[in-house]
């Protein structure tokens, strides 16, 4: 078994060979939770691929919503793509600083707006730098570049849409989040959020289709696996979620890579779910 969609992840070694290509754009969309302790932003403009521009999700997002880098309108995130030089006919490579976290996220949403040639960089900045490959400081000064938005709603999972699916059970849900904060033995890193997870839901940590050590992807069969020991009939549509939308994307990157047709994500995930509220929570 081969990714049924290998375009969606280059190689270190593919990215160096085509870095200079007149339609390649190079995004670093590297992120943090506050207690990382650590800026995406800052660490970008200390160290980024050549030619990398910096793709920030918490501003490239609904920034008047109380939940944390919710997906924006299609005419904003074309606004802003379209100021980074990332528009129609582009090939676009995107990648973070912990090999693969948040790079999933923000292919994803291009997805979602409509824009395909998009692909993740396997085993992210760590495996490029461990590689002796090429890094600079300067950030580039990109030409605007048309996009056009075409937003698929069928990709993305609200809140109603989540209670809904209590009583059809029509998608089964996959969360992203660690074996600890999924079962409840573990606070959330958030504050004023309950323990728990959505009923029904089944658990499998985003690590687990990385490579502990080198934080690349599984190969296909093992990604499969994965969530079928989790108890995901791979033949059913699903839904992944995870604390605030972010590693839930690399859940929706593993299904898409084994050919999986119908898979959405839940914008607002735990963040939204574990407030104090009607919402259901399963210990």
């Amino acid at each position: 078994m081969t990714y049924a969609h290998p375009e969606s992840l280059v190689s270190t070694e593919w990215l160096a060979q085509h870095l200079d290509a007149p339609d390649l754009r190079v995004v670093d969309a590297s992120w943090y939770l506050p207690a990382q302790g650590k800026n995406g932003r800052a660490e970008y403009d200390a160290c980024h691929i050549p030619g990398a521009v910096f793709f920030d999700i918490d501003e490239i997002a609904d920034t008047e919503s109380d939940l944390p880098h919710m997906l924006p309108s299609p005419e904003k995130f074309a606004a802003r793509v379209r100021k980074l030089g990332l528009g129609d006919g582009n090939r676009i490579v995107v990648y973070d600083q912990l090999g693969l976290m948040s790079a999933a996220r923000v292919w994803w949403m291009f997805r979602v707006f409509g824009h395909k040639d998009i692909a993740v960089l396997d085993g992210g900045l760590p495996k490029w730098m461990a590689e002796g490959r090429p890094t600079e400081e300067r950030a580039p000064q990109p030409r605007e570049r048309h996009f056009t938005a075409r937003y698929n709603n069928l990709m993305v999972r609200d809140l109603a849409q989540m209670k809904g699916n209590l009583t059809s059970r029509r998608e089964q849900v996959v969360d992203a989040r660690a074996a600890g904060r999924f079962d409840g033995s573990e606070k959330e890193p958030r504050q004023g959020l309950r323990s728990g997870h959505i009923p029904g839901s089944r658990n499998v940590p985003f690590t687990d289709l990385l490579d502990p050590k080198t934080k690349t992807l599984l190969p296909a069969p093992a990604i499969a696996d994965r969530f079928r020991k989790a108890g995901i009939d791979l033949s059913k549509p699903v839904v992944t979620s995870c604390g605030s939308g972010v590693t839930a994307a690399v859940l929706a990157l593993g299904l898409h890579l084994i050919g999986h047709p119908d898979v959405a994500l839940y914008d607002g995930s735990w963040a939204e779910w574990g407030r104090p509220g009607d919402t259901p929570v399963e210990p």
